[in-house]
């Protein structure tokens, strides 16, 4: 016997149907059949994408001002998610709902602009005015539907066709399976384009400088400790004398530079416990530092700065430029962030 069928009877809610055990394995089962009919359907699409596909992308790309999408009801709903996707990943756009258009909103759209419209149908009625503004003053149009003899499909420079597939609804009637094909079909072509702008990493980092995917992407340079913060010494400097600017820097190690002010190795408190004597306090400090230790550049993601340390064990890291030191990284400035 299952788990879920050894449960007791779940309490009837106000006014709601009660759920027994048994219902349970159903419900499991229903909702396992929903994804696996909506992971065959984007199967589906992935290999019936051919030539408009890139039509439509090259529309995106050789767009001068933004991308405009549009779509009643959950075709509106996934055109939002679909233009965010857009504009985080390198395409300006936006949504403008065709209801709004129709009572001012179409002042939204400029000539420069590409409207995406989406109608499983092709034939919202809602989007007729979009569709007229856009052949009058020529702006080109890209229609995600299913029905390529549509009045959408029609009107449009290029057409993304979604396979006629059965909705995941028993009545094949709501929006599941085709609205999951339409957000697959908007990340293709935002990925598409991110990939053929070369957007990196640096520019994804100032449309996402909030949050925990904002902290990974901070720079090494970011959160380092510089100027007077950095706690350096020359080779020679007797071990009490790095033991104060240790101290006096708070970061638990003391960097050790040549006479060309090039990292030549760290002293840490580790190093002063495991040599601490009144014979080592004036020995010179290279004698007991570790050699050429672990740095990384001032452009280095502190995600992977944060595997660094994890890996190394180690809780601090020089930031250099051709090996002189910048500044450094210490763990508690990942603990801050939530990185560690």
């Amino acid at each position: 016997m299952s788990v879920l069928t050894s449960l007791p009877p779940l309490r009837r809610p106000p006014g709601g149907v009660a759920v027994v055990p048994g219902d349970l394995d159903l419900l499991l089962h229903s909702a396992r059949d929903v994804i696996a009919q909506e992971a065959s359907a984007l199967d589906v699409l992935a290999r019936s994408l051919d030539r408009p596909f890139a039509e439509a992308a090259r529309l995106v790309l050789r767009c001068q001002g933004r991308v405009i999408l549009t779509g009643m009801g959950k075709s509106g709903q996934i055109g939002r998610k679909i233009a965010s996707t857009l504009a985080s990943t390198g395409t300006p756009a936006l949504f403008v709902h065709p209801a709004e258009a129709s009572h001012g909103d179409l002042g939204m759209i400029e000539r420069r602009d590409v409207v995406i419209a989406i109608s499983k149908s092709g034939e919202s009625p809602e989007l007729a005015d979009v569709l007229t503004y856009c052949r009058r003053f020529d702006i080109p149009l890209i229609a995600i539907t299913a029905h390529a003899k549509s009045t959408l499909a029609q009107a449009s420079d290029a057409m993304l066709l979604l396979p006629r597939v059965k909705e995941a609804c028993p009545h094949d009637l709501a929006p599941t399976t085709s609205a999951a094909m339409v957000l697959a079909m908007g990340d293709a072509l935002a990925i598409a384009c991110l990939k053929a702008r070369d957007f990196g990493v640096a520019q994804f980092r100032e449309f996402h400088p909030g949050g925990k995917l904002g902290q990974k992407l901070t720079r090494a340079r970011d959160v380092m400790h510089g100027g007077d913060e950095l706690p350096l010494v020359p080779l020679g400097t007797a071990m009490s004398t790095a033991i104060v600017e240790m101290s006096r820097g708070r970061l638990g190690c003391v960097g050790v530079v040549d006479a060309q002010g090039l990292l030549t190795g760290i002293f840490t408190d580790g190093d002063l416990r495991r040599h601490f004597s009144a014979a080592n306090l004036e020995r010179p400090v290279d004698a007991l530092m570790t050699p050429q230790p672990h740095r990384v550049a001032p452009d280095a993601l502190l995600a992977d700065v944060a595997s660094f340390f994890r890996d190394r064990r180690i809780p601090s890291i020089f930031v250099c430029v051709d090996d002189r030191p910048v500044g450094i990284v210490h763990l508690h400035d990942l603990l801050q962030k939530g990185l560690v």
